[in-house]
């Protein structure tokens, strides 16, 4: 959590904003970056996404982030989930989370500073949950599922 100070003198832990890009592409594979040694939780994967900008809204916030970790550019399909557990595995920092599905649809992959690698997988083809840095599996385990069987978006929690 993050400690403010309001200008009335008080202080008060709070919690952080984050925004994910859930992308898929044609063939709903999704994509998946694993995250530098020098990170949090280095060396394993999540979904691109990260910290709210101060003047953007939770869309933006979701393409900034895909393109600035990955050199794709997307547009937003759907709001999946709104993670706000503060009890959610692996994550010390008690993030709210908002994950945005996001169709791909141009650019060439490349990594960031934030990654050492960046690609495509099938939902056969996911990594054991062991292998991501935060909670980030159940949320594209969610997502194939809604395929399936469409139910009631955004999932809250």
């Amino acid at each position: 959590m993050i400690e403010c100070e309001f200008e009335n003198g008080n202080k008060a832990n709070l919690r952080h904003v984050t925004v994910k890009a859930l992308t898929i592409n044609d063939r709903h594979e999704v994509l998946l970056t694993k995250r530098a040694p020098h990170l949090l939780r280095g060396g394993k994967y999540d979904i691109p996404g990260g910290f709210m900008d101060r003047d953007e809204d939770t869309r933006e916030c979701a393409l900034r982030e895909l393109f600035e970790e990955t050199g794709i550019k997307g547009e937003v399909e759907f709001l999946l989930r709104i993670n706000d557990n503060p009890e959610r595995p692996k994550e010390d920092r008690q993030n709210v989370d908002f994950i945005y599905v996001v169709k791909a649809v141009e650019g060439e992959l490349r990594l960031d500073h934030e990654g050492i690698e960046v690609g495509w997988f099938s939902e056969k083809d996911l990594p054991s949950e062991d292998k991501f840095a935060f909670d980030h599996r159940d949320s594209i385990l969610k997502y194939f599922q809604y395929l399936k069987a469409p139910f009631e978006l955004p999932i809250i929690g």
